[in-house]
């Protein structure tokens, strides 16, 4: 195994095509599933330079985390794309090793852009006990012992409900639930994937309690919801079978043509709400024009208002207080 190469690596290339599971509306992939894309085309880069993760786990008990992804959808794919990713090292900041990935596909004979993204990725030390040979030199300035960036915590007031505290005077949505083991990996840390799936639900919910979900305005009028920028950092470790408290506040409405929210998870540990992620995603709506193609739309009144906070009395899957 080439250990080196991580700090000196060049650009590589891979074919990947979206999973079925992505394509939930008409043929076209949601954003989830674009950013499973990118996972796997670093996870792949890694591979090709003799890092693979699954060698890196069980010969040196490091495991291989994606803790930063950002990631612009400048082309929809759908369900029967080849793309070609190219992923390239991006200038490093001192929170693991960076990556740039970008994604092209097929349009009408002519490559198209269709992503772009920037990744972080750190080497976490599994501390489980089991014997391991130690790290080569020239992995240990990715090497971590606890992943993140990290974040201010918030101490609980005495008798409060985290998500009431959480939310309130905001026009958020609150959302607690149960990790489950299949949102993680090397055996207890929620991985990035598990926050896009928390993203990605959140947003759901979200939407059916104000009123606006996406088979209504799916149903009545037509319109999907499509995303052109997601981006999810870790700034601790949530752990399985802890409770996530998840918060989506929506912070900026624009020109009734995309609206901006953030996504923030807590734990509470010993009284205190202890930040994990944070992140952020841009949503438009779009009508549906054929069984391929859409395209995008102004607001109505009832979506403005709804993502306004001037509708929704909250629902039993989460709690939300609106400004």
């Amino acid at each position: 195994m080439s250990n080196s190469n991580l700090a000196k690596d060049g650009a590589t290339q891979v074919e990947i095509r979206p999973r079925y599971e992505g394509s939930n509306i008409c043929t076209w992939i949601g954003f989830k599933h674009v950013n499973y894309m990118v996972e796997e085309a670093v996870y792949d880069h890694l591979r090709q330079h003799g890092l693979p993760a699954g060698k890196l786990y069980e010969r040196f008990g490091l495991g291989v985390d994606i803790t930063d992804i950002d990631t612009k959808i400048l082309t929809a794919f759908h369900i029967d794309d080849l793309a070609t990713a190219t992923v390239r090292p991006g200038p490093d900041k001192g929170d693991g090793k960076r990556f740039l990935v970008e994604f092209t596909v097929e349009r009408e004979g002519q490559p198209v852009k269709a992503v772009a993204s920037k990744v972080a990725v750190q080497l976490r030390l599994d501390p489980r006990g089991h014997s391991v040979e130690e790290p080569p030199a020239e992995l240990a300035e990715f090497v971590v012992d606890r992943l993140g960036a990290g974040a201010e915590p918030v101490v609980l007031e005495p008798g409060a409900d985290p998500l009431d505290q959480l939310t309130a005077g905001t026009n958020s949505f609150g959302w607690a639930w149960r990790m489950p083991y299949f949102y993680c990996h090397f055996t207890e840390r929620v991985q990035m994937s598990g926050y896009l799936r928390q993203m990605e639900e959140v947003v759901d919910l979200f939407l059916e309690d104000r009123g606006v979900s996406i088979k209504t305005l799916l149903d009545e009028q037509d319109w999907i919801p499509v995303v052109p920028h997601s981006r999810i950092t870790i700034l601790d470790e949530a752990r399985m079978e802890e409770t996530l408290y998840t918060v989506y506040t929506v912070e900026n409405v624009f020109k009734r043509y995309t609206y901006t929210a953030r996504m923030d998870c807590y734990v509470l540990r010993d009284g205190v709400l202890v930040p994990t992620a944070t992140g952020r995603i841009t949503h438009g709506w779009a009508v549906i024009e054929n069984r391929r193609d859409w395209s995008l739309v102004n607001f109505d009144d009832r979506l403005t208002d709804a993502l306004n906070g001037k509708a929704g009395t909250g629902t039993a899957a989460g709690r939300g207080a609106t400004a």
